[in-house]
This record gives structure tokens, C-alpha cells and sequence, in this order.
């Protein structure tokens, strides 16, 4: 569902809305679970109960992927703000899961009875697709908040850094890194991300208009320490 919509940076002010991101905020939009679980529209999904001892891992990852696809409605629906909540719910969902996984993984290791049990154990699959969730969450809060008026570019480099650490080449998260260090001053970490981005997407246009942006400024930057010295 990416849809490039032609760079307008250059007419931006640091602080403002990022312009021309045209990627949305599906995260990697292709994982076969997300295609399994559609919303019916957002905030139409009665939201899950609070999760229990007793749940299965693969209940919890179904609460998970139900609030993303909501999140995946709302964005559609221009209605980022509810997107963002319903993002932040699934995230929560999969943290509960994994802290739940290491209290029952250290239930098993103590338990002093044969008889013990605790949270049925991920498999690999699972695993994989907590990996997926978590970076497609990710991805679309950094789209969301690249929709608002003022952005916070702090919070956009922090969710796309987190991506980067499971998905170290996800095209969106190195292009959106690469629009919130510009943003934020640092220009040579701005360049490094929107290269490796290049990298990915040669001819993507968003991705080379703010390499040139990025270049430009570097360049006046260097021209400042040369007349000062």
C-alpha cells in the first residue's frame, strides 16, 4: 500500500510537518497474518479483555494483531490519533506476552513439583511473527506522527531506532531515521540513513530530495567552520 507522493521538503521548516513521506503507516504490510486478521472498521473491534494467566500465547497474539489492524483502519481513515492508541495496545499486548514468557519460564526452571506448568511456550513461528508485529507498529507510529502538525522527531527517530535493531534493513524505518535526524540538527547521522535508504530504493524521490537537503546543509555548515577559522 506504498504510495510515493512527490518531496516537498525544501519548503519545510525544522519542527514542522515532515512533507512527502508517502509511506504508509502499514509498517512492511506483507506479513500473511496481518492479511488474516482485517478490521471492520476503526474502533468497531470491541477491544480485548485484560489479558489472563491462563491465556495461550496464541490468544494474546491475536488480541495484538486485532489492535494493529484497527490502527491500520483509523490510519485510512485519516484518524491518526486513534491509529496511535491502537498501535500503543498491540505493542502492549506483546509486552505482556513476553514478560508473561519469562515469569513462566522462571516458574518452570524453580518449580520443585513435576507437576508445575506455566504459559504454554513461543514456538519459532511465534516468535517470528512478535518480530513482525512489533516492527509494523513501530513503522506506523512513526507514519502517524509524521502526519501531525507539529512532529516530534525525537519520537520518530526513537520507534524507527527500534525497528532498525530487529530489521536492520527495513527500507522505512532508514528513510524516516534519516527525516528525523535532518530535522533534528544532526545531519551526518541524517546522511548515513537516507543513504543506506538510497541503498534500498535508488530511485525512490522523497529518499534523494532530502539527501540533497541533508548535502546542502553540511555544506553550509563546513562553509561556516572555514570562514571562522
Amino acid at each position: 500500500m506504498e504510495r510515493k507522493s512527490p518531496a516537498t521538503a525544501g519548503k519545510q521548516n525544522p519542527g514542522s510537518r515532515a512533507p512527502g513521506d508517502g509511506h504508509c503507516a502499514q509498517g512492511s504490510g506483507g506479513s500473511a497474518a496481518g492479511a488474516q486478521h482485517r478490521s471492520s472498521g476503526c474502533g468497531q473491534l470491541s477491544a480485548p479483555t485484560a489479558s489472563s494467566p491462563a491465556a495461550e500465547p496464541e490468544q494474546l497474539i491475536r488480541r495484538a494483531l486485532d489492535f494493529k489492524s484497527q490502527g491500520a483502519q483509523c490510519y485510512k481513515e485519516k484518524k491518526c490519533r486513534e491509529a496511535i492508541g491502537k498501535y500503543h495496545r498491540a505493542l502492549l499486548e506483546l509486552k505482556g506476552l513476553l514478560l508473561a514468557q519469562e515469569d513462566s519460564e522462571d516458574a518452570t526452571s524453580t518449580a520443585s513439583t513435576a507437576g508445575a506448568t506455566g504459559l504454554g511456550k513461543l514456538s519459532d513461528e511465534q516468535r517470528q511473527l512478535l518480530d513482525s508485529i512489533e516492527i509494523d507498529c513501530y513503522n506506523s507510529l512513526a507514519a502517524c506522527l509524521l502526519q501531525a502538525e507539529l512532529v516530534n522527531y525525537e519520537r520518530v527517530k526513537e520507534y524507527c531506532l527500534k525497528v532498525l535493531k530487529k530489521e536492520g534493513e527495513n527500507f522505512k524505518a532508514l528513510y524516516r531515521s534519516g527525516v528525523a535526524f535532518y530535522h533534528l540538527g544532526d545531519y551526518n547521522k541524517a546522511l548515513y540513513y537516507l543513504k543506506e535508504a538510497r541503498s534500498r530504493q535508488p530511485t525512490d524521490t522523497n529518499v534523494v530530495r532530502y539527501i540533497q537537503l541533508t548535502e546542502m546543509k553540511l555544506s553550509r555548515c563546513s562553509q561556516r567552520e572555514k570562514e571562522t577559522l
